[in-house]
C-alpha cells in the first residue's frame, strides 16, 4: 500500500470527504491538522505551494483538494453495469432528500457526486433550518448523509461528463470512464462559485485565493484579508475571518445585500474595513498572492492593499454544461423545471439550486428534491 498523508483544517467539509473515501476504500493514511499545528501548516505550504486545504500525498504525487477524480484512479472500484431505477446527479440537500425519498419507494438508486453537501458545506452558520437553532453547513450536510447512507442507495463520488439516451434508457458517462444506465435521471447537482474575473485568478488559487472560508479560514489566523462581495454568504465570511484574522477588507461592487441578521453582526465588528461600489482590478504577488488593487467604480480611484489571502464570494453558476442541447435551460443556464420539477425531457426531474425556482435556500432545495423522487417514482411506476 502507498503512504498516504492529509492534510486537513477541523472545519473543512471537503478534508472530511478525503478521508471518508480513504476510509471506505480501506486505505490507511496519516491525518495532519494544520489548522492547529503551525508547523505542520508550513510543511504543507511548502511541499504543495497551496495555501488551502485539503492536500494528499500519496507517496510522492501531490493531490491538492477533494478531487474524486484522480482518488477514484487510484483507489476506486466504479458500481456499473446494472439498471438503476433513478440516478441522481448531485449530494447537496435536494439530490440527498431525493435519494431517500427515492429508496422508501423501493427503488433501485444510485447517487453520483463530487463531494457530498454541495453548496451547504460551505456555509459558516445556518439559523433559519427548521430543528435547529444554529447549526453549520457542514454539521447539517453530516446528517444529511448519515441517513442517506443508512438507505440502500448507492453512493458515488465521481463527475458527471454527459447524459443521453438509449432507447427507453438513460446512459450517464462519468470523468473516471463509468457508464451508468437508468430508467430516471433526477439533476440536483447545484452551482458552483462564480470567478471574480481577474487577470492571474487561476495562478493564485490555492495561493491566497480562496472560494471556501469554512475550509481555509483557519490558516489565516492573525493574518490580513479580504471578502469580495456584499451578499449573505460575503457578510457572513467577513464577521466569521473577523474572528480569526487581524484585519478583514470587505470588497462590495454597489451596496451590501445582506439579511439584517447579518448586518447587524456584521456591524459590530470593529476590524472589518468596507469599501462600497470598488471592484477588484488587479491581483499581486510572486509564488502567493501578497495584494490586491480595488478600483472605485464612480471616481475610477485605485488602492493598492497589501494582504495575505482573499475570499471569493462573488456568487454562484449552474453545473449544467454537460446538459447542453439536451434539455432546455433559460438565459442563466437554469434547469426550466415546472412546479412538479419536470424538465423538458420526459423521465428527466431537477430540483435545488440548478433549476429555475426563485428561492435558493436548503430548506427549499430539499423540499424540491422530494417532489422529483415522487415525481420519479410515478413515471417508473407508470413505465412498468
Amino acid at each position: 500500500m502507498p503512504r498516504v498523508t492529509v492534510y486537513y483544517t477541523q472545519n473543512c467539509p471537503y478534508c472530511r470527504m478525503v478521508k471518508a473515501f480513504l476510509e471506505k476504500h480501506g486505505v490507511d493514511y496519516m491525518a495532519i491538522d494544520v489548522g492547529t499545528d503551525r508547523e505542520e501548516a508550513k510543511k504543507m505550504v511548502e511541499l504543495s505551494g497551496q495555501y488551502g486545504v485539503p492536500v494528499t500525498t500519496v507517496d510522492d504525487e501531490i493531490i491538492v483538494g477533494f478531487d474524486a477524480q484522480r482518488l477514484n484512479q487510484l483507489f476506486g472500484t466504479a458500481r456499473e453495469g446494472d439498471i438503476y431505477d433513478v440516478l441522481i446527479v448531485g449530494a447537496g440537500p435536494a439530490g440527498l432528500t431525493a435519494g431517500v425519498y427515492c429508496s422508501r419507494k423501493m427503488l433501485k438508486t444510485v447517487i453520483l457526486s463530487e463531494n457530498i453537501g454541495g453548496q451547504a458545506l460551505e456555509s459558516w452558520a445556518i439559523e433559519n433550518y427548521m430543528g435547529y437553532r444554529m447549526v453549520t453547513g457542514e454539521d447539517l450536510m453530516h446528517k444529511f448523509e448519515e441517513q442517506v447512507r443508512g438507505e440502500h442507495i448507492h453512493l458515488e463520488l465521481d463527475r458527471v461528463k454527459s447524459l443521453g439516451k438509449e432507447g427507453e434508457l438513460f446512459v450517464v458517462d462519468t470523468e473516471t470512464g463509468a457508464t451508468y444506465f437508468t430508467k430516471t435521471v433526477i439533476l440536483a447537482q447545484g452551482k458552483r462559485p462564480r470567478k471574480l474575473g481577474v487577470e492571474g485568478e487561476e495562478r493564485y488559487l490555492g495561493r491566497g485565493l480562496s472560494v471556501c472560508s469554512t475550509c481555509d479560514g483557519p490558516l489565516f489566523r492573525d493574518k490580513v484579508v479580504a471578502v469580495v462581495g456584499g451578499g449573505n454568504s460575503a457578510l457572513q465570511t467577513a464577521i466569521e475571518m473577523s474572528k480569526i484574522a487581524r484585519e478583514v477588507h470587505l470588497i462590495v461592487r454597489s451596496t451590501i445585500k445582506a439579511d439584517e441578521a447579518y448586518v447587524a453582526q456584521y456591524e459590530r465588528q470593529e476590524n472589518i474595513h468596507t469599501y462600497l461600489h470598488h471592484s477588484v482590478a488587479a491581483l499581486h504577488g510572486n509564488a502567493m498572492l501578497n495584494g490586491i488593487t480595488i478600483k472605485d467604480r464612480e471616481s475610477g480611484k485605485e488602492t493598492t492593499i497589501s494582504l495575505d489571502g482573499v475570499f471569493a464570494e462573488v456568487g454562484w453558476i449552474p453545473n449544467t454544461d454537460f446538459l447542453e442541447g439536451f434539455l432546455r435551460l433559460n438565459d442563466q443556464k437554469e434547469i426550466e423545471i415546472d412546479i412538479n420539477c419536470h424538465t423538458s425531457v420526459p423521465g428527466v426531474f431537477a430540483a435545488g439550486d440548478v433549476t429555475n425556482i426563485r428561492t435558493k435556500q436548503i430548506i427549499t432545495a430539499a423540499g424540491e428534491g422530494a417532489k422529483a423522487a415522487l415525481e420519479a417514482y410515478d413515471y417508473v411506476a407508470r413505465s412498468e
